[in-house]
């Protein structure tokens, strides 16, 4: 997750973008992970013709913002749910209920890279997948963090900062909620392409502003690249901080880079504006958000998109990692908007021709 914004010259960002690559396939930063805007004109998406409409996959219903924004509201009342406690087992048991009720099997990937605060012993983690389609060789991963911050270490009450409690209802619960509610729809795909629906752990398992991030999508990278499946991941979207009530998403500017997913930043982008949500916005200064993605892609090898709103609620990002990052300060309507394109690019991607392997 990105903590500050930092301006910096053009010819040191590709540098920042390295080191923010080495940070996030396992080691420890110095600090939180950053955001870097350049100020000179990096390369834009380019607007693509406008998408051809195909038939939907599975029911025609469209995302429904407030059944996710009810998911939201389950899982933010669990209590915090950071790696390793009883409020991310209860979160764990609440979305393999979830799945199973839809007739879906959730697998579970768990690893050991951290160590317990507590106790000093290697803490289990696990990332919960489920697999949409699952003969299909060529696949698409919509992906989110599940777990929570410790403790709400941005307060602008300095005793909550190491005691306080962190419900990471935007940071967290929605891009979990959005998944769970892109089940309801996507549980029928077929056709030549399937999906992965991957919940992330150990996004943030840090007490203070020293620590390694994305442990759970390092890890899944890794084990991607270092024992082939026989699917290929064609695209990876994450969703993060997706409620916002002042909502808006504009381009990460990793993604916006790296030449294999600038094209679907494109497509994402083309569908907001097909449908009207104008809150995804095309920025002539893409701010690069180090997050999830940055181990899909640079690890991975998989094009990925990070679709994020960093600015909650404001510029000055004013409730991330406090206790104002609540189900009242989070919006059923501005999930629905970013579901509803994201289950509509994913559509059009199920039913486009299959993709030549490199």
């Amino acid at each position: 997750m990105p903590t500050r914004r930092t301006h910096f010259p053009p010819f040191v960002f590709a540098t920042i973008a390295a080191a923010a690559v080495l940070a996030c396939i396992g080691l420890t930063q110095s600090d939180d992970p950053a955001v870097a805007e350049p100020p000179s004109a990096p390369p834009v998406a380019s607007a693509p013709a406008p998408a051809q409409s195909r038939p939907a996959v599975d029911a025609p219903g469209d995302f429904d913002g407030k059944r996710a924004f009810g998911h939201l509201e389950a899982l933010c009342n669990l209590g915090p749910r950071p790696s390793g406690s009883a409020g991310m087992r209860e979160q764990q048991k609440l979305i393999i209920e979830h799945m199973q009720s839809l007739g879906l099997e959730v697998q579970r990937q768990t690893f050991q890279t951290a160590r317990d605060r507590r106790t000093g012993r290697p803490l289990p983690m696990t990332n919960l997948i489920v697999e949409l389609n699952p003969a299909a060789t060529e696949r698409i991963l919509l992906c989110a963090h599940y777990d929570t911050r410790p403790f709400p270490d941005r307060d602008p009450n300095r005793r909550l900062r190491s005691r306080g409690k962190f419900l990471g209802a935007n940071d967290g619960a929605s891009g979990t909620a959005a998944l769970m509610e892109l089940a309801e729809h996507l549980r029928g795909v077929g056709g030549n392409r399937g999906v992965d629906l991957v919940f992330f752990d150990g996004e943030e398992y840090v007490f203070s502003e020293f620590g390694t991030y994305f442990l759970g999508s390092t890890h899944f990278a890794n084990q991607y690249a270092d024992h082939p499946p026989t699917h290929r991941y064609v695209a990876a979207v994450l969703l993060d901080m997706i409620a916002d009530k002042s909502l808006t998403i504009k381009f990460d500017g990793f993604s916006n880079r790296w030449s294999d997913s600038r094209p679907i930043v494109n497509e994402i982008w083309q569908t907001a504006r097909d449908l009207g949500v104008w809150e995804f916005m095309r920025s002539e200064w893409p701010t690069a958000v180090r997050d999830d993605h940055l181990a899909l892609h640079e690890r991975g090898g998989i094009p990925a998109v990070d679709i994020i709103d960093f600015a909650y609620p404001d510029p000055q990002n004013s409730y991330w990692h406090t206790t104002a990052d609540a189900p009242e300060n989070c919006s059923a309507e501005s999930l629905g908007k970013v579901g509803r394109v994201v289950l509509a690019w994913v559509r059009g991607r199920l039913n486009a021709p299959a993709e030549a392997t490199p």
